[in-house]
């Protein structure tokens, strides 16, 4: 099928790009590992309350700590993609046969492929701090990782083309991603919060994400959690890709 080997080739072309300067790959595990090692224990005090039991601080932490680098890992890759609308490269795709939608499959592909990479680093970083991990809640897991990473990559890609601009771009995915954030329970669970704020986060995908992973992360993959966090984040990253690639056809147009 052409889609299907045009997508291949525009995820060797992605992938063989990233790893020519693979600093960058690096440098976005760099925020998780301080959370880790310098906001984690701050917690160690907290436990006993709801949502944090007596010594399983990290089990909760760590769930929530990697829907965030899934999050802001995978949000900020339109920077790529605006320089290369600059530089025409875009523009070049666009007049050749390849298969619109391949252009920016090929690119979240590479973006999911990083990011699961990501995971497992910071996943194998946090079990000698005390995560007890359970192999087949940590590989569902990673799926929804995949999931989210589509989300805020297309996302990204998305605003990327209609801005073609790196200022306005990032403007924009900041003013997105720090309320997302505060309202996913990904640093602390929301069952601390005031019930107004957990009604109001009730409207943000990304909080069934978090609560998703950490069913997981516990071993619960039968919890209505899962399927729960599974259908939003699928419904969610299939809505964003296809506004993506239908801002890449206008483009074209």
């Amino acid at each position: 099928m052409k889609m299907i080997s045009d997508t291949r080739l525009m995820f060797k072309r992605s992938i063989k790009h990233a790893l020519r300067d693979p600093i960058w790959v690096f440098l976005n595990l760099f925020q998780p590992i301080l959370y880790l090692l310098l906001f984690m224990p701050l917690l160690e005090g907290l436990g006993g309350v709801p949502g944090l039991p007596e010594g399983k601080t990290v089990q909760v932490f760590i769930p929530g700590l990697l829907v965030m680098l899934a999050m802001f890992g995978s949000a900020f890759v339109g920077f790529g993609l605006v320089d290369e609308i600059r530089t025409g490269v875009i523009d070049r795709f666009l007049v050749t046969p390849v298969h619109r939608t391949a252009i920016l499959l090929g690119r979240v592909l590479k973006d999911v492929v990083i990011l699961l990479c990501q995971c497992v680093i910071v996943t194998l970083i946090a079990v000698p701090f005390g995560l007890v991990l359970d192999i087949g809640g940590f590989a569902v897991s990673l799926l929804l990782y995949a999931f989210i990473a589509v989300s805020m990559s297309s996302m990204s890609y998305g605003f990327a083309l209609i801005y073609k601009s790196e200022d306005t771009l990032s403007s924009t995915l900041n003013t997105i991603a720090l309320p997302v954030s505060l309202l996913s329970g990904i640093m602390l669970p929301l069952v601390l919060a005031p019930l107004w704020l957990q009604t109001l986060a009730g409207i943000n995908p990304f909080s069934y994400a978090v609560n998703a992973s950490r069913a997981l992360f516990a071993g619960n993959i039968a919890s209505p959690d899962v399927l729960t966090g599974f259908i939003v984040i699928i419904l969610l990253a299939a809505l964003l890709f296809w506004w993506a690639v239908r801002s890449l056809k206008k483009m074209a147009a």
